[in-house]
């Protein structure tokens, strides 16, 4: 199968496990939530918190193990990791959207993961990040499709992972000084969640971790004569 087809296997695939994510919370919205969603949320059991969290983790299974058979090389996989998760993202919120008419504007809070302890922030902040997986995905299979040789250097390497542990400390940051910053067990940071009312996301850090994470895929290390090309075939 070609390159371009993978892609958009990749593409239908993230919107259809983007569906079955929204599913998942419709049900548990309508046991859990019948009044409408929102913060402190519902005393989970520890059976049923660690249900969830072991779906978050097979989530993670399920994407690298489509990147890794999907990808023909470790730019590939990638770049496929990073479409098919950014497009399963953003079609969640759409398919809530549609389904839930959920959320109520791009700054309503939403709890994002809970590995290792739960990331909470407004809407926006995810699909934010989302549309940079998806450029830096699209910078690096354009290179694949083109046959041009595109390294990730130390440098854009540096940014990127600085950028992404920004973010993820952002959206940790609120919850862990709710908590005292101690953590210990699942069944800790469920009770937490409890009683947790989020009131104050650091945009000023997240953008920060953004604009690391612009500047390492502008980095890019694409050699110069085959840069050119790929401008002019764009």
């Amino acid at each position: 199968m070609s390159l371009r087809n993978r892609i958009l296997w990749l593409v239908v695939f993230g919107v259809a496990m983007g569906y079955l994510e929204t599913a998942v919370v419709v049900y548990l919205r309508q046991l859990y939530y019948p009044q409408g969603f929102g913060f402190p949320l519902v005393p989970l059991s520890p059976e049923v918190g660690l249900v969830e969290i072991l779906r978050e983790a097979a989530t993670l299974v399920m994407l690298a193990g489509l990147a890794m058979l999907s990808g023909h090389n470790a730019r590939q996989r990638l770049a496929f990791f990073l479409l098919a998760f950014a497009i399963w993202d953003l079609s969640y919120y759409v398919f809530l959207k549609l389904l839930l008419n959920w959320p109520a504007s791009w700054l309503t809070w939403d709890i994002l993961f809970l590995i290792p302890v739960p990331w909470i922030g407004p809407v926006l902040s995810p699909v934010i990040v989302s549309f940079s997986m998806i450029a830096m995905a699209s910078v690096i299979l354009r290179c694949e499709i083109l046959g041009i040789s595109m390294n990730l250097g130390w440098r854009s390497w540096s940014l990127l992972l600085s950028g992404c542990l920004l973010i993820v400390v952002t959206w940790m940051w609120d919850y862990i000084a709710f908590s005292g910053g101690i953590i210990d067990s699942p069944e800790r940071a469920l009770a937490v969640l409890a009683t947790y009312v989020p009131h104050h996301f650091n945009w000023w850090l997240f953008s920060v971790g953004e604009g690391f994470i612009i500047a390492g895929i502008i980095m890019l290390r694409i050699p110069a004569g085959r840069l050119t090309a790929t401008i002019y075939n764009a």
